[in-house]
């Protein structure tokens, strides 16, 4: 549908200018560190999926907040927003658990255009449909109506929805990736999806005059895009979890979203990742690399490519995750292995990609 290749660059997230930017923002936070003392200091860098404070007596307080991104566009297009709701428990409580820590609460912020009663209902619902699955309360939080702020998709449809979620970890139970070691097995967890991630992306593809609409049925989707792009983000919290109880053989968590697989070399080891046995990805992925010629490289550095979640474990330990997963109804399998050859990298040898800093380039 477009001759010319696009990228999320072309389509107005420009992710080398955020990195240039976020790191003279962190180069203020960091120096923040010392200021509570010894109860409350951070206990990892700045950059791993959530922040742990040391609350004394060898407990950690996990934060981490995030979150719907533009997905939250094509809620208003369709309408429908229980979907936001869950999906905004789900990019928060995804990445608490990456330190081994149990989510135990989330706070929201709404910004909103115009107040609409019926919208705000459906995140209501949205949000404890997420909170049931994680098995975290929503305590609280804030809205605010901002209409010089927020544009959305129709007159006053446009908002914003974030979160914030704490967990809690004991402090020598936390899990950095620092006891990976080569030859650990990585487990991928499949996704429902796109999530919530390079959503600017696809609409730029897949939307607009002489394209799809979101009520349009596709095909090879089998549903409406608008109902494939709303598709709610898994929760991955009560397999992993449980698996954490079961074995003290896993030794990284990554929530595969933004970055995708990059996402692998935030750990705090010197392997790099050998992922051999990737899962085909779901119809959406080849419909928008398709439908906007985007080349392989950008697909995997934007997009999950089918696996949500990873955990590395131990050769021995990785039957355990295995069921963890079986009985709590999620698909998984092992994907690949840590390589201390690839110190840096993530390979991907059947799609003809390596992943270094914030890209993939072909091998």
């Amino acid at each position: 549908m477009h001759g010319k290749p696009l990228t999320y660059a072309s389509a107005g997230v420009d992710v080398a200018r955020a990195e240039s930017g976020l790191a003279r923002l962190l180069g203020w936070l960091d120096q923040t560190h010392a200021f509570p003392g010894a109860v409350g200091r951070p206990v990892l860098k700045s950059g791993f999926f959530a922040a742990v404070h040391d609350l004394g007596h060898g407990l950690g307080l996990a934060i981490s907040t995030d979150n719907v991104g533009t997905k939250s566009l094509v809620a208003q297009m369709m309408g429908r927003y229980e979907e936001i709701g869950s999906d905004c428990v789900a990019v928060n409580v995804n990445d608490v658990l990456c330190v081994g820590a149990r989510p135990i609460a989330l706070v929201d912020y709404l910004a909103v255009e115009q107040v609409q009663p019926e919208m705000l209902e459906q995140l209501g619902k949205g949000l404890y449909e997420g909170a049931r699955q994680a098995g975290v309360a929503i305590a609280g939080g804030e809205m605010a109506q901002v209409p010089e702020l927020l544009r959305g998709a129709a007159p006053g449809a446009g908002f914003d929805l974030s979160g914030t979620c704490v967990g809690i970890v004991a402090l020598d139970r936390i899990v950095d990736g620092r006891g990976i070691q080569d030859g650990d097995v990585v487990v991928g967890f499949r996704s429902s999806g796109i999530h919530c991630n390079g959503l600017t992306l696809a609409r730029a593809v897949l939307l607009g005059p002489g394209r799809f609409t979101v009520e349009g049925l596709v095909p090879e989707l089998g549903c409406t895009l608008g109902e494939e792009l709303l598709r709610p983000c898994r929760i991955y919290v009560r397999p992993v979890l449980d698996a954490l109880e079961r074995t003290q053989g896993i030794t990284g968590l990554a929530h595969i979203s933004g970055d995708g697989f990059l996402n692998l070399l935030r750990f705090r080891t010197p392997c790099g990742f050998e992922l051999t046995d990737l899962p085909e990805p779901q119809p959406i992925f080849r419909l928008v690399q398709q439908a906007g010629s985007v080349p392989l490289e950008e697909m995997y550095q934007v997009y999950n490519m089918g696996v949500g979640f990873c955990v590395v474990a131990r050769p021995e330990a990785v039957d355990v995750v295995l069921a963890s997963a079986q009985r709590h109804g999620y698909e998984a399998q092992p994907i690949g292995h840590a390589r201390a050859a690839l110190q840096g990298r993530v390979a991907l040898p059947k799609e003809g990609l390596v992943g270094e800093g914030k890209g993939f380039r072909r091998n």
